[in-house]
């Protein structure tokens, strides 16, 4: 019996080649100048992500978050430099911008717990804002009334410069709904990543509340099942979002890429989301999406309720891309669809659930599995000269994934259920190294 391949429609990426950083290397200024004169490294989006964990190790209770400058290629490291301005000597040692603030980690998470203690209103969520150095605090189009006074009043008593309250046009729901990708009942979400359980077992991961929504789903609606849910693994709501998935059939290929219709991409890796980092979202209902991450450990207070370590972006998605996945366009694993406000219309906020959590609580893990031989990039379906992802083959509504051009309902995550011909990026919108992800997504960010 032929094996079953499992390609997850996750949109165009390029296989990251990019290795972390090294304290050591990064403490020799560029120029040959002094170490405490160094200029800020320029670095890509993943490497400024590992540099800033490690940061936040190096600097201790000095460290105050950090964001990466997309503009300038460069991280920006929050410190609270007290008496020891040693700190800031060894954060521009380690090649990052450093910007002196007022409140600490300490002070904000302090802060946190207080609007968890006194402001758990659903259609309300917050998270810490390093650019701003404060908490932002959104309410959705639900909170008025006493609710809104009880949010205003608790985010005042933090006291000044400590957090930020904002209005969101559209109300805090998961992305749950009927339609394409996989299937449950009357329930429709998107597969997000394919992993390897720690049984060996193929699987995917998928948002948590579609995990606790059904135990079995199908690649196609009303079709037979071909995964079950490890309910052991379902979190939501709680301390995550994330369900891990296990294909019925234990031949099922699972290999760690993403299927375009007319070629397969490698996600590589997983890595933390950095603040400032551009990100590409992969829905079933609204196909590619891109916008920048806003805030980290984000709690967000859902209908069902609250949700905490989370992702939060101005990326848009709509009911159905739940579970969808978060990738950056150097094809790092960043996240999984959860839930949020607006839609691709009016835009909005929409949460992730962090990929690295999700794959640590499930003990599965990210690209054990090989692309199988008749699964990969053909030459016919390669980046030619010709397969640039110009405007009209990209994710619009006419050639992209949307509701006229995306997978059909029978259209499920397998190689034989998967975009066809005519979904998702067709034959003319080829991923060359030269594709502008942004213009692929047709910028839907908001």
């Amino acid at each position: 019996m032929p094996k079953r391949k499992a390609a997850i429609a996750a949109g165009g990426v390029a296989a990251l080649g990019a290795a972390a950083i090294l304290l050591p290397q990064a403490n020799a200024s560029q120029d040959g100048a002094s170490d405490e004169a160094a200029a800020p490294r320029t670095l890509k989006a993943a490497d400024a992500s590992d540099l800033a964990s490690q940061l936040a190790g190096l600097l201790g209770d000095a460290f105050a978050g950090s964001y990466y400058d997309a503009d300038n290629q460069q991280l920006v490291v929050n410190v609270v430099p007290g008496d020891n301005n040693n700190v800031i000597v060894q954060a521009k040692k380690a090649g990052a911008k450093v910007r002196e603030v007022d409140n600490s980690l300490a002070e904000l998470d302090a802060g946190a717990k207080t609007l968890k203690a006194k402001a758990t209103i659903p259609g309300t969520s917050w998270a810490v804002d390093p650019r701003t150095n404060k908490i932002l605090v959104t309410a959705d189009s639900t909170v008025t009334g006493d609710k809104w006074d009880q949010l205003e009043s608790t985010v005042e008593s933090l006291g000044s410069g400590m957090a930020t309250i904002k209005k969101s046009q559209g109300t805090f729901k998961t992305f749950l709904s009927g339609g394409d990708a996989i299937f449950a009942g009357g329930a429709r979400c998107s597969a997000g990543f394919n992993v390897t359980a720690g049984d060996g077992s193929p699987a995917f991961l998928t948002a948590g509340h579609c995990g606790v929504a059904a135990a079995q789903w199908s690649d196609s609606q009303g079709g037979a099942p071909i995964a079950t849910v490890d309910a052991e693994t379902a979190t939501f709501p709680g301390t995550g979002d994330f369900a891990l998935v296990k294909y019925d059939d234990p031949a099922t290929q699972a290999p760690s890429e993403v299927n375009l219709g007319n070629q397969t991409v490698a996600i590589s890796q997983a890595a933390e989301a950095t603040v400032g980092l551009q990100v590409f979202r992969m829905g079933s209902t609204t196909g590619l999406s891109d916008g920048q991450v806003l805030g980290l450990n984000a709690t967000v207070n859902y209908p069902e309720g609250t949700v905490t370590g989370l992702i939060q972006t101005n990326v848009c998605a709509e009911p159905g891309d739940s579970g969808g996945s978060l990738f950056t366009q150097d094809g790092l694993a960043i996240g999984l669809t959860s839930g949020g406000s607006g839609d691709c219309t009016v835009g909005g906020e929409t949460f992730f659930q962090p990929v690295t959590t999700a794959l640590e609580a499930t003990g599965a893990t990210l690209g054990a599995g090989g692309a199988a031989g008749d699964g990969g990039a053909g030459q016919d379906a390669g980046a030619g000269d010709e397969a640039g992802a110009g405007q009209d083959a990209g994710a619009g509504q006419d050639a992209g994934a949307g509701q006229d051009a995306g997978a059909g309902q029978d259209a499920g995550a397998g190689q034989e259920a998967g975009a066809g011909d005519d979904a998702g990026a067709g034959e003319d919108a080829g991923l060359g190294e030269e594709v502008d992800m942004g213009e692929q997504a047709g910028r839907r960010s908001h």
